[in-house]
């Protein structure tokens, strides 16, 4: 067991470039364990392998997104990609093993916050089968079902948003 695992304090920060592997590592483990009862193996195979498995990918990704991150010594445990433009969640994973622990949700507080500040007043996600629920249940409104091609592999979601203006964080 690590430390974030037996209680150790995570830390909410920007991401830096040094956070790239760990955010490849993170994608990687929460597509391919973190999901495993809401898609087939198949799915989640083509899921991962949908973006590389290379930290100078995600360092690419985070000139793109304004990307948070939950870190535990120094290291990545969790991370919110925002596309501010776009005023979309882009991404949102957390270590399988630190699933359901408020990580996401405090990464998503920030990440309202951030959109917040910058004028933004509805925010919108595709979201995976396994984040659906929980953001239904902060407040986020299911718009209706969709599916994304993967690799030949076709992976239902969910398109929701979430008015923040009339949210309190």
């Amino acid at each position: 067991m690590n430390r974030a695992e037996s209680g150790a304090r995570i830390h909410y920060r920007d991401a830096r470039a040094r956070d790239g592997a760990d955010q490849a590592e993170v994608f990687y483990h929460a597509v391919m364990q973190g999901s495993h009862t809401y898609y087939t193996q198949a799915q989640r195979r083509a899921w991962a392998l949908a973006l590389p498995r290379e930290a100078s990918a995600w360092r690419a990704r985070q000139a793109l997104y304004t990307t948070l991150v939950a870190s535990c010594d120094n290291r990545c445990v969790g991370f919110v990609e925002i596309d501010m433009p776009a005023a979309r969640i882009e991404t949102l994973y957390v270590w399988p093993s630190l699933a359901r622990r408020g990580i996401g949700s405090t990464l998503l507080i920030h990440a309202e916050r951030a959109m917040r500040e910058r004028g933004i007043d509805t925010v919108s996600i595709a979201a995976s089968l396994m984040l659906a629920d929980g953001l239904e249940r902060r407040g986020w409104q299911r718009l209706g079902e969709e599916r994304v091609d993967r690799g030949g592999e076709s992976l239902p979601r969910v398109r929701m948003e979430k008015r923040l203006s009339l949210v309190e964080t």
